[in-house]
C-alpha cells in the first residue's frame, strides 16, 4: 500500500523523578542528602532515509511515544535516560505541525533530521537543593512532561524528471522500459494510482531517478480526481517529460490534451509551468503520430520526439536528451 499524507500524534518522554534521600552509614550521624536527580525522556525523532518509499509503516500506527526517563535513588544515583524514539521517512517527506499550522522541518535529503517531541527533563534530586543555610534539605523535582504536538506527514516524491500527461499516455510503461520498476500497467485510465519510482541508468557514471505521476485530468489544480495528491509530487522534479498520445482512448484531441495538462500544471503553481520541459509523442507506432509531432512542434516552437515504449523507437534519443537537460542544470548550478 502506497500512502504519502499521514496524520499522527508523537510525545516525548516523560522525564524521572528526583529523589529525597539521606545518607545513612554507621558512625556518620549527619550524613546529609544524597537523593539523584532523574533521567531525562526519550525524544521523537524523524529521520529521513533511502529505502523507505512511503508512510505506510506510519498509516495503521496513530500514536507515538518515547520511553520515560528512570527516577533518581539515594546514594548520589542518578536515574537513566530513556532512549530516543526514530521514525523512519522517506527522503521528501515534509513535516507540518498541525495545531501552528506551519512546516516543522523538510526532510528533503537522506540523513536528514528533526527532533519533532523533545523529551522531558528530569527532575533534581534533593542533593542538588544542598546550600550553605539549608544542608537537609526535603524537596525534590518530578520529571517534567514530554512535548507532545499531532503533526502531518506529506511526502513529495524527488526525482530528476517527472512522467506527465494524460491517464493512458503511456508513462508507466516507458518507465517499465526504462528502468528495473515494475508498475501495474493495463488498458484503461487511472490504472496507475500512485507515483512510481526508477533509476535509469545512462553509463557506468551517470544514472537518473525518474517518477511515474498519474495521469492529470482537467481541474486537477482544484482537486478534481485526485488532483492535488498527484500534483504535489510534480514540484520537486528537476525537468517534466510530457507524453502525448496520438489516439487517445476516449477520442479526445491530443494537442488540446497537451495544452490542458500544460494548463493545469501553471495553476496549481506558476514555478511548474517554467520548469524544463521535454516532449515526446508516444506510441509511434500507431497511425498519426508522425502528423502529431509535427504539429506539436510548430505549435509549442520546441522540438518534439516521437518514441514508442512496444517497439523501442526513441528510447535512447530520449534517454540522451533527458541527461543533456539535467547536465545543462547541474552546470548553471555549480555556476550560480
Amino acid at each position: 500500500m502506497f500512502v504519502d499524507r499521514v496524520q499522527i500524534e508523537i510525545q516525548g518522554g516523560r522525564g524521572g523523578n528526583g529523589c529525597v534521600s539521606f545518607r545513612r552509614e554507621k558512625y556518620v550521624p549527619h550524613g546529609g542528602p544524597d537523593g539523584g536527580d532523574g533521567g531525562d525522556g526519550g525524544s521523537v525523532i524523524i529521520l529521513a532515509k533511502n529505502g523507505v518509499n512511503n508512510l505506510a509503516a506510519l498509516a495503521h500506527h496513530k500514536h507515538w511515544r518515547a520511553e520515560s526517563g528512570n527516577h533518581g535513588s539515594g546514594y548520589m544515583r542518578y536515574g537513566k535516560g530513556a532512549r530516543d524514539m526514530t521514525i523512519l521517512v522517506p527522503p521528501g517527506t515534509i513535516i507540518y505541525d498541525v495545531k501552528g499550522g506551519f512546516v516543522l522541518k523538510d526532510l528533503a535529503q537522506d540523513g536528514d533530521s528533526v527532533v519533532a517531541a523533545k523529551g522531558g527533563n528530569g527532575g533534581r534530586g534533593n542533593l542538588s537543593f544542598k546550600t550553605s543555610v539549608n544542608r537537609a534539605p526535603r524537596e525534590a523535582e518530578p520529571g517534567g512532561e514530554g512535548e507532545r504536538r499531532a503533526i502531518i506527514l506529506e511526502l513529495k516524491v524527488i526525482a530528476d524528471v517527472g512522467l506527465v500527461g494524460k491517464p493512458n499516455a503511456g508513462k508507466s510503461t516507458l518507465l517499465s522500459r526504462l528502468t528495473r520498476a515494475r508498475p501495474e500497467i493495463a488498458d484503461y485510465p487511472f490504472t496507475t494510482k500512485h507515483p512510481n519510482l526508477g533509476i535509469v541508468t545512462i553509463d557506468q557514471d551517470r544514472s537518473f531517478v525518474m517518477a511515474d505521476i498519474p495521469g492529470l485530468i482537467e481541474g486537477a489544480h482544484s482537486g478534481a480526481g485526485l488532483g492535488h495528491e498527484f500534483l504535489r509530487h510534480i514540484e520537486r522534479a528537476g525537468i517534466l517529460v510530457h507524453l502525448v498520445e496520438p489516439m487517445p482512448m476516449d477520442g479526445s484531441d491530443p494537442l488540446a490534451n497537451y495544452r490542458t495538462i500544460r494548463d493545469e500544471l501553471t495553476q496549481y503553481d506558476q514555478k511548474l509551468g517554467e520548469r524544463p520541459e521535454i516532449i515526446a509523442v508516444t506510441k509511434a507506432e500507431l497511425p498519426g503520430s508522425e502528423e502529431l509531432r509535427s504539429l506539436l512542434a510548430e505549435t509549442t516552437g520546441q522540438e518534439v520526439l516521437l518514441m514508442s515504449s512496444v517497439t523501442g523507437q526513441g528510447l535512447n534519443v530520449l534517454t540522451r536528451t533527458i541527461a543533456n537537460v539535467l547536465a545543462e542544470q547541474k552546470a548553471a548550478a555549480a555556476i550560480s
